[in-house]
């Protein structure tokens, strides 16, 4: 627990943590073409892939960018909005008597310096970019992206205010800052990655203020909101794909969910850029989470490919109860992992209650379309993919790894 009259040290994660995550280069490719863009999506998916390390990935991704005004840059990062009450939460910070730095291994210092007067944090770190009258020259250097670079940040920083690991939290969601969590730390993963859930000690979805109680010492308060019963309640709704389907046609419905995502992602481009779109947007408004709704909300589109990929590969019983679990299982444990008990050793973002209401009410699902035995069998796979930390979405996996076991025991 923190005691207030000692100093601690809290590290912010900017990305995906202050600001949307990747938001800032694809802005910046937009600005600069189609063509950068492009390469910007490409350089991140050999980066998300494992195939090319972070400091490799930006140096193609800058290299890109020659050319490009400083006051463009700033201008791009001014548009992006930070997480609500970002200020109001530094300063809870700053009455525990804490420290406040922010390190980022994607965004130049020269940017986030103005975020950091704004919230009154004692340190900031970022790539470092070389300009020549006032322009991008595609060189970067620093020690912010290189490998363990963020370690060496941070060590140095302790160093200077005569704090030991015991005094540091670190607040971050990828893989990109595991090199800080290290064991002596308090470390939260905020809508952390697959890696991260693994090594955080604490786990937080939604709003970013949530992390004060942690630091805090105390129990995370539970509270549901209305954006997670709708968003649920249409996750559930999934259920009634493959009964439609056998209503109206397969073809029919893949080709539905296919019209209806293509419009999702047109909706979500036009919102980032504050337009609004007739009835998509305001249901993405009242579903989508907290987080969400500071990014492109991609959860409904793994949602998608999951159900209709499952339809296509088992338009069975098979896939019809694969689909039931997925969404009731998935579903209700969202709805009830709260805080009751303590989160899953293996991965902090989910609980004991969570994952068996999951369990139930999967099996609950299994049993509309199959025995009750192979409902069982399929309901506790279900789960515990949906519980093992993954790189790929459990939107996409859990129904298609179900849909493929129901059907070797069907």
């Amino acid at each position: 627990m923190v005691q207030r009259d000692k100093q601690k040290l809290v590290v912010f994660d900017v990305e995906g943590v202050l600001i949307p995550r990747n938001r800032f280069l694809f802005d910046l490719g937009k600005k600069a073409g189609l063509i950068v863009l492009l390469k910007v999506f490409f350089y991140g998916f050999l980066y998300e892939a494992g195939i090319l390390n972070l400091e490799s990935t930006l140096r193609r991704i800058f290299k890109n960018l020659k050319g490009t005004k400083i006051d463009t840059i700033l201008e791009i990062f001014s548009r992006i909005p930070s997480r609500p009450y970002l200020q109001n939460l530094c300063q809870q910070l700053k009455a525990r008597n804490c420290k406040v730095a922010l390190i980022s291994s994607g965004i130049p210092t020269v940017t986030l310096e103005k975020l950091s007067v704004a919230l009154g944090a004692d340190y900031v770190y970022g790539v470092e970019v070389e300009i020549i009258n006032g322009k991008l020259t595609g060189e970067i250097l620093g020690e912010a992206i290189s490998k363990n670079g963020k370690f060496k940040i941070l060590s140095e920083i302790l160093q200077r205010e005569g704090l030991s690991d015991n005094d540091c939290i670190v607040v971050a969601d990828d893989r990109n800052n595991s090199c800080i969590f290290l064991p002596d730390m308090l470390k939260i993963g905020f809508n952390p990655d697959f890696i991260i859930r693994v090594k955080a000690d604490r786990v937080v979805n939604g709003k970013l203020s949530n992390i004060l109680p942690i630091i805090d010492g105390k129990r995370k308060q539970y509270r549901l909101e209305t954006n997670d019963l709708v968003r649920e309640t249409i996750h559930a709704s999934g259920l009634f794909m493959p009964i439609i389907a056998g209503i109206v046609g397969l073809q029919f419905v893949v080709l539905t969910i296919i019209l209806i995502a293509a419009a999702y992602t047109i909706s979500e481009l036009a919102r980032l850029e504050k337009i609004s779109v007739p009835v998509i947007s305001h249901i993405t408004r009242n579903a989508a989470s907290t987080s969400e709704l500071y990014g492109f909300a991609a959860a409904p589109l793994y949602f998608a490919f999951g159900i209709t990929s499952t339809l296509i590969l088992f338009p069975t019983t098979a896939g019809a109860a694969a689909i039931a679990m997925f969404c009731l299982g998935d579903s209700t444990a969202s709805l009830f992992g709260g805080s009751v008990s303590d989160a899953l050793p293996f991965n902090k973002g989910k609980t004991w209650e969570g994952t068996l209401s999951g369990f139930f009410f999967a099996f609950l699902g299994g049993c509309l379309f199959v025995p009750p035995l192979i409902a069982l069998v399929g309901a506790a796979v279900a789960m515990t993919i949906e519980v093992l930390p993954s790189p790929i979405n459990d939107n996409i996996t859990v129904p298609i790894i179900t849909g493929a076991l129901l059907t070797l025991l069907l």
